[in-house]
């Protein structure tokens, strides 16, 4: 992402919103705009090998392993708007575990990118699958949008969810019950 770049089209779009580049209050927003959109998208110069960094470990535990409440910040791909919210994962492990700070950092990295929160529910245990190779993998979201909230409906109460389950947390019941008990 350049910046020169980046900072020349906010500077366009704040002109084109009938305001004035030279105001005391603005002088620098295309630059300081342009940076806040490379940090929130940086999601995009990462790559899950990079991110996991080879914190993969032999362990024999095989019991349900959880990680909840994890905070997430994305931009919606359709209104480049915020949503804020949690994430929550579980996974059964076959003979591997993933060190827990690389879980975090599999959510941010695509939360980073512009995204709808259905595909990234998707990415997210996908990569977990992909990174150890589980007998299971469980991921659930739930956000506020601003998109539904600043504009359009402006539903301010509400909240989306969604969930993947993958392996054993698909075919058993009794392994899903426990994760969606673990996570409330």
């Amino acid at each position: 992402m350049s910046l020169d770049k980046l900072t020349d089209h906010y500077a366009g779009i704040i002109e084109n919103v009938g305001e004035n580049l030279e105001r005391d209050g603005l002088i620098r927003t295309p630059e300081r705009a342009a940076q806040a959109m490379q940090f929130l998208c940086r999601g995009y110069s990462q790559s899950l090998d990079d991110v996991v960094n080879e914190a993969i470990f032999d362990s024999d535990a095989d019991d349900m392993i959880v990680v909840k409440d994890i905070e997430l910040y994305s931009l919606c791909e359709h209104h480049m708007l915020p949503f804020i919210g949690k994430a929550h994962i579980a996974y059964l492990p076959q003979g591997k575990v993933i060190g827990l700070s690389k879980i975090a950092r599999i959510v941010d990295m695509y939360a980073r990118r512009l995204q709808i929160q259905e595909n990234m529910t998707i990415q997210i245990a996908d990569a977990i699958e992909q990174a150890i190779n589980p007998a299971g993998v469980a991921v659930t979201i739930e956000a506020e949008h601003l998109c539904m909230k600043m504009r359009g409906v402006e539903k301010q109460n509400s909240v989306m969810k969604t969930s993947v389950m993958l392996g054993a947390f698909r075919k058993s019941q009794a392994t899903r019950m426990e994760y969606l008990n673990l996570i409330k």
